[in-house]
């Protein structure tokens, strides 16, 4: 059950922050947003995964800094706010891109269902050039 779920997210969240585990926190916080956009608490979700985004970037975890984003855009579309969650997605993938994760295709995947204006084109890595 979602809110149960919620419920323990808290607590977690808590301990997490009584003995300064940041990183913890951040991936709870963005676990409370998804549990919150499960319960249609879109605006709820969006607090807690912007959060997220902030620890991420505070501590310079790109992987979660894209996930966050990622959740954000896709948050931001469910309110109907496409330039929104098109700009939040790209910067998601440009990140999935950077740390060379294959969540950059999701993203892509999510600009296109999006119908975002310029879907940039995937990045070519040095070795795909041949250097």
């Amino acid at each position: 059950e979602v809110r149960k779920a919620i419920e323990y997210f808290s607590q977690a969240l808590n301990i997490l922050r009584e003995i300064g585990d940041r990183r913890g926190e951040g991936t709870v916080l963005g676990n409370l947003g998804g549990a919150w956009k499960n319960l249609g608490e879109v605006r709820k979700a969006i607090e807690y995964h912007e959060q997220a985004l902030s620890i991420a970037r505070e501590i310079g975890n790109k992987r979660g800094e894209g996930y966050h984003l990622s959740d954000l855009g896709i948050a931001w579309a469910e309110l109907g706010d496409k330039p929104k969650a098109c700009a939040l997605m790209t910067e998601a993938m440009q990140i999935f891109e950077q740390i060379e994760s294959p969540n950059a295709a999701i993203a892509r995947q999510w600009l296109e269902k999006l119908g975002c204006a310029s879907v940039p084109a995937p990045a070519v890595t040095d070795e795909e050039q041949g250097g």
